[in-house]
């Protein structure tokens, strides 16, 4: 063997695609995030963050993840955003080796049962109990695993805290078994197939989320008008796309203050991911009914 060859993977080395599916707001971003070792997928609290599916990949010893963060399933189908959101979490559920069906511990409600229903029936499905740590009454656990274990056959399943890291190596173990044997699909150090430009447009959107909290309205979008790369420099042209002129004053704030410390935030955490330096320009754009038009969401790149 030459010094420059690459490294072979270990004979019974295994690989797969595993998707993340819940009903919004339950983890699985965090999840995603903790899994990885790195932050790629938005996190807020504020329900249906994830309007994309985020892939990461983690590469261990003897198996390499392919983990699809999928946007929380809407039971309202009230627009076309939440039609292509849908649509993108049943094509993952066809293309994926292992299920990982996140719910919250002590909480099992009728969109969780919504859920669950479209896993398809042949599916590996891990039950995933996030939030353990959040759990008071831990005798609860128990009982509560036993209750949904009743509505079907599990693969395997896992309690854990992915935003404490509680439990997630023992998610990883479970699941290296069930992934097929295979070389890996990806480099060792890929821990994305989503390219920068769509990673500084989903950072600028958690930024808006978390800074705006209760005030953002669910009609708010980012699109990445420009995106150059100089060298260690990124030149990054965002526009945020709001549905009224009222939303665009809110993302601006006074004086423009709050414009400029949700654009800094989010310069900070893209040099962090990028290792890089990072001019970020951001302004606000009105496009009335953009969350129901088809062609406006191609254009935003949802799929």
């Amino acid at each position: 063997m030459t010094e420059n060859a690459p490294t072979q993977p270990p004979e019974h080395f295994r690989t797969g695609f595993v998707a993340i599916v819940g009903r919004p707001n339950v983890g699985k971003s965090t999840l995603l995030n903790r899994l990885i070792g790195q932050k790629i997928s938005i996190v807020s609290r504020k329900a249906q963050t994830t309007r994309h599916r985020v892939t990461g990949i983690r590469s261990d010893e003897d198996a390499q993840f392919v983990f699809v963060d999928t946007p929380g399933f809407q039971t309202r189908h009230r627009n076309a955003l939440n039609r292509t959101m849908n649509r993108s979490v049943t094509q993952a559920l066809a293309d994926v080796d292992v299920v990982f069906f996140v719910i919250e511990a002590g909480r099992f409600t009728e969109d969780d049962r919504k859920v669950l229903e479209l896993l398809p029936e042949d599916a590996k499905v891990v039950l995933v109990i996030n939030k353990i740590d959040r759990l008071k009454d831990k005798a609860r656990l128990l009982p509560f695993i036993d209750e949904v274990r009743s509505l079907r056959e599990f693969t395997e399943i896992v309690p854990l805290s992915a935003e404490r890291g509680a439990n997630v190596d023992a998610l990883v173990r479970a699941t290296v078994a069930l992934l097929p044997e295979g070389p890996p699909v990806f480099e060792e150090d890929d821990i994305t197939d989503r390219s920068e430009r769509f990673l500084a447009s989903e950072f600028l959107r958690e930024k808006l989320f978390r800074l705006l909290g209760d005030e953002l309205p669910y009609g708010i979008a980012v699109e990445i008008e420009k995106f150059e790369t100089e060298g260690n420099l990124r030149r990054i042209f965002a526009a945020v796309i709001v549905d009224r002129a009222s939303h665009k004053a809110m993302v601006i704030g006074k004086n423009g203050e709050q414009l400029k410390r949700i654009s800094s935030e989010a310069r900070v955490e893209l040099e962090k991911l990028f290792d890089a330096r990072v001019y970020l320009e951001v302004w606000v754009k009105v496009k009335s009914g953009w969350a129901d038009d088809e062609r406006a969401l191609k254009s935003l790149g949802y799929e």
